[in-house]
């Protein structure tokens, strides 16, 4: 059975959105990475964000500047699924949200990949524990990073009911070892935990738009100044524990609060921006108004005050109340 120690090179399959802030992690945790993308195009875009992002780091002071180019090295590039997942002790799946992809992708990994290798998708949409081959299922786990993955600490770890725990124990050492925060679940459910949580206050974040209760500034301004910095030293459950557990169970016996109804529907004020072509910063337009401003800039502007922020949740991490 594999340790933690066994684990030397580890293949990233996918460069695009995902892949060159996954492949930094693990480059930054002083593993070898060998990258897959089929075309030269996306292997070049990877190459700048993963200079790009590194120097960043090392601006933050996340890692010495010295460390940069070392850390860079230690990322290969491959242009075929065999040549890329060649003696790899870890493989991490990170390609596009398509069935069709992903079975393709599985395929091709079911007759070349070694048998003690552990696999895991990144698959945000779908379960791959129904998508892959049977025979990977016993060496197939998750790990649901989430975007910009080299920045957000959360990486999320379930194991298929094939896989010995081991492997999922592997994953989480692994990820810590590289500075992440892994959290282990019991079983697969779509969806895992944040996104399930997110996809709860989108719905209420849409019922109060479509209904005229507030803007969306209001409700940007009312998360950020409540519960978002709060959740920071408490976390959800524990904020509960602080509260009153009988003022909780109180909240539900008195129905204080109704779920919206048609809650999974479409809401108006999205189909609205969508049809109107306000994607959010890709198109200029979402929510806020983005025309004139240097959509570069604000991303960079938005890292810094994720390292910023991050820094913070760390030490509250590391010293819970």
């Amino acid at each position: 059975m594999k340790t933690l120690n066994d684990i030397k090179k580890i293949a990233v399959l996918g460069a695009g959105t995902m892949g060159p802030g996954i492949a930094q992690t693990y480059a930054m945790g002083g593993y070898e990475v060998t990258m897959w993308t089929r075309r030269e195009e996306t292997r070049n875009k990877a190459i700048a964000a993963l200079k790009a992002s590194l120097e960043t780091f090392a601006e933050e002071g996340e890692i010495a500047k010295e460390d940069v180019e070392t850390i860079f090295n230690r990322v290969s590039f491959r242009m075929t699924v065999e040549e890329a997942v060649e003696g790899a002790d870890f493989i991490q799946e990170t390609i596009t949200e398509n069935r069709d992809a992903k079975v393709a992708l599985y395929e091709q990994l079911a007759a070349c990949v070694d048998k003690d290798a552990i696999i895991a998708s990144n698959t945000s949409a779908m379960n791959i524990f129904e998508v892959a081959p049977e025979q990977l299922l016993p060496q197939l786990i998750i790990c649901h990073w989430y975007a910009p993955p080299q920045l957000i600490p959360l990486v999320e770890v379930v194991k298929s009911e094939q896989a010995p725990q081991e492997y999922a124990d592997i994953a989480v050492e692994m990820l810590t070892k590289c500075g992440k925060t892994a959290v282990l679940m019991k079983k697969f459910i779509r969806g895992y935990i944040v996104n399930r949580l997110q996809q709860c206050l989108n719905r209420e974040v849409f019922y109060l738009l479509d209904n005229g209760y507030c803007d969306a500034e209001a409700i940007d301004l009312a998360a950020k100044a409540s519960f978002i910095p709060r959740a920071c030293v408490l976390g959800l459950c524990k904020r509960a524990d602080f509260g009153g557990l009988d003022m909780t169970a109180n909240n539900y016996r008195n129905k204080s609060y109704t779920m919206p109804e048609h809650g999974d529907e479409l809401p108006k004020t999205l189909e609205a921006l969508v049809d109107a072509g306000n994607l959010g910063i890709k198109s200029g337009k979402g929510f806020y108004d983005y025309e004139g401003v240097d959509i570069e800039a604000l991303k960079a502007k938005r890292d810094k005050q994720l390292f910023e922020v991050f820094r913070l949740e760390k030490k509250f991490l590391n010293d819970p109340v």
